[in-house]
């Protein structure tokens, strides 16, 4: 088989149909040239150059191998340097866990910013709930996370995302519809579609201790794991619920979100990631979204 210099010897000799000026076209003499193109046709089996004292021609093979030629040395070249960017970190693949509450508004707006800033980065979305994540991160599978703040994940470095308050989510002709705010006593007994807590634990353990802070308490009903489920089940008029505020991002028809008694009950997101993770282009999208995270939050205040 024959390698990539002999290969660049031949094309200057193709090119330049001249022994003398292909060789200080390459910065080399001649004879070292020549022996290229020997060691080239021997390889293939076939001679490629037809040498007089005066001329030199290719052959019907030699013109068939200049053909593709030309094709190998670029996607060579091009090889390479997909190689260096990708060991600086300027090219690469980064997988990214996210909620799907985060998937409304947050994870759009970050990726269409990062595909212009990071254009030879390859972002691949997983949307997994926030303690699948975790046990993504500590495998592998994922390299960064958009996750609610969980127990129990040792090794895991966390920043602040967002902050959104949590609303009642209830059906347009509800009684409670009209209400600026609801209070405690106005959900005893109602059926409040719930989150589950394995997979919205979260949300049910927010849920459940804004209750036990209060002397009234609905009835929990449908335990559900996605926002959207709920928010269809509210729609159809079998319960209300407790959502965060990127809900409204459904635009859901029928259905309205009002205040809750408790303005300080907030949902919170994190981007999360490992530190012992040798994904060179980690680092490039993780700095670019904690920097996109602080234009955000300064353009809110």
């Amino acid at each position: 088989m024959f390698d990539l210099a002999q290969l660049r010897c031949f094309v200057a000799v193709a090119e330049e149909l001249h022994f003398g000026r292909a060789a200080a076209r390459l910065h080399m003499t001649q004879p070292p040239l020549s022996r290229q193109i020997q060691l080239l046709e021997h390889a293939v089996g076939v001679q490629l150059l037809e040498c007089t004292s005066r001329s030199v021609r290719l052959t019907a093979a030699g013109a068939g191998l200049y053909r593709d030629a030309g094709t190998i040395l670029r996607l060579a070249q091009e090889a390479a340097q997909t190689a260096a960017r990708t060991g600086q970190g300027q090219a690469g693949r980064v997988v990214i866990g996210y909620t799907a509450v985060s998937g409304y508004v947050l994870i759009p707006k970050l990726l269409a910013a990062a595909g212009r800033s990071l254009p030879g980065i390859e972002l691949v979305l997983e949307e997994m709930v926030s303690s699948e994540q975790l046990r993504a991160l500590d495998t592998q599978r994922i390299d960064l996370g958009f996750l609610r703040p969980l127990q129990g994940a040792p090794g895991v470095r966390y920043h602040p995302a967002s902050r959104e308050p949590m609303l009642l989510a209830l059906p347009a002709r509800h009684p409670l519809a009209g209400k600026a705010k609801v209070r405690p006593a106005d959900l005893a007994g109602e059926p409040l579609i719930m989150y589950s807590e394995k997979e919205g634990k979260y949300f049910f353990d927010k849920i459940v201790a804004l209750f036990a802070a209060s002397d009234s308490a609905p009835r929990y009903v449908h335990h559900i794991g996605q926002t959207h489920t709920i928010m269809a089940l509210v729609r159809a008029g079998l319960g209300l619920a407790i959502v965060p505020a990127s809900a409204r991002q459904l635009r859901l028809a029928n259905v309205v979100l009002r205040p809750l008694w408790r303005g300080d009950v907030q949902a919170e997101l994190y981007l999360a990631w490992r530190e012992d993770r040798s994904n060179p282009a980690l680092a490039p999208v993780r700095e670019f979204f904690l920097r996109e995270l602080a234009r955000m939050a300064g353009s809110i205040r």
